[in-house]
């Protein structure tokens, strides 16, 4: 069993900064694609990042791109979200996830362990 635990969410003004972390126990995820999805309330899930099992490859929605950057946390098996110059519409719960491929996706169907999420609220 996988268990995936995010942290590093908060209440933050526009244009800060938030690093999330996600820790995974349970089995390592070396060679396993890992990505971050948010969600809205009355809103689906949506794609943020993903990152290959080697770091290689990483991929962004585009309402994030410039601003986010993700990066993988070997030392605690796990993945990091860098976000930067936040805006309101930022606002979400965070999910970090992993598949069993090692290689990036964007859809959530692909992704076999999640966490439960961390609240990310950017005020105006």
């Amino acid at each position: 069993q996988v268990r995936m635990v995010e942290s590093g969410g908060g209440e933050v003004p526009a244009g800060a900064s938030l690093r999330l972390s996600c820790a995974a126990s349970g089995r390592r995820l070396n060679d396993n694609a890992m990505g971050w999805f948010r969600q809205t309330p009355g809103k689906e899930r949506e794609f943020v990042a993903s990152i290959s099992w080697d770091s290689e490859t990483t991929d962004y929605a585009d309402s994030v791109r410039g601003r986010f950057g993700i990066a993988r946390d070997d030392a605690n098996n796990g993945v990091w979200l860098q976000m930067n110059s936040l805006k309101p519409e930022d606002t979400a719960v965070y999910y970090c996830a992993a598949r069993r491929s090692a290689f990036v996706s964007r859809s959530e169907v692909d992704y076999m362990y999640w966490g439960r999420g961390t609240q990310v609220t950017v005020s105006s």
